[in-house]
């Protein structure tokens, strides 16, 4: 094979470039980023400090009947509900008021009590119950008297034509 320039390619080099690319436009692009990360950056920081000036503008009044309010009801300290919030209060402390239902239905389950003493009830632990039921067995309803029931009639045969 001959080493002749490609009539398509005259300059020779084999359609690739032959030099590699400068560190120049590499350097540039990458402060040209930067610039632009930068200006991006305080850019939506003024938006965001605009809408927060606008917000705190135009945020209701609080209450008069409210004491203790802080002065920016957007920010509640952690503690805040529990002393200075006004009556209803609905769920203070979930997990804690779960925990005391479960432990009294713990407490129903597991000891003796009385539910009606005039008429005797009485609630026993549910232990107990599962033991007094396994020795005793479960009590079964007594079936009336066994009446013979009659015989089903017979269907009659159909009679056809006999061949």
């Amino acid at each position: 094979m001959t080493n002749q320039p490609n009539p398509a390619n005259p300059t020779g080099n084999g359609g690739y470039e032959r030099s590699d690319i400068g560190s120049a436009g590499v350097l540039y692009f990458l402060l040209g980023l930067f610039v632009a990360g930068l200006f991006i950056f305080f850019l939506v920081d003024g938006i965001y400090s605009y809408l927060d000036k606008r917000s705190q503008a135009e945020q209701a009044p609080v209450n008069p009947l409210v004491t203790n309010a802080p002065a920016d009801t957007r920010h509640i300290p952690k503690d805040y509900p529990q002393g200075t919030f006004p009556n209803p209060k609905l769920e203070e402390d979930e997990r804690g008021q779960l925990n005391g239902i479960r432990l009294k239905e713990e407490q129903t389950l597991s000891t003796y009590d009385y539910i009606d003493k005039n008429a005797g009830t009485v609630r026993i632990p549910i232990d107990r119950a599962m033991d007094l039921i396994a020795q005793r067995g479960l009590p079964v309803r007594t079936a009336p008297a066994a009446q013979p029931k009659p015989a089903p009639d017979k269907p009659e045969q159909k009679k056809g034509p006999k061949k």
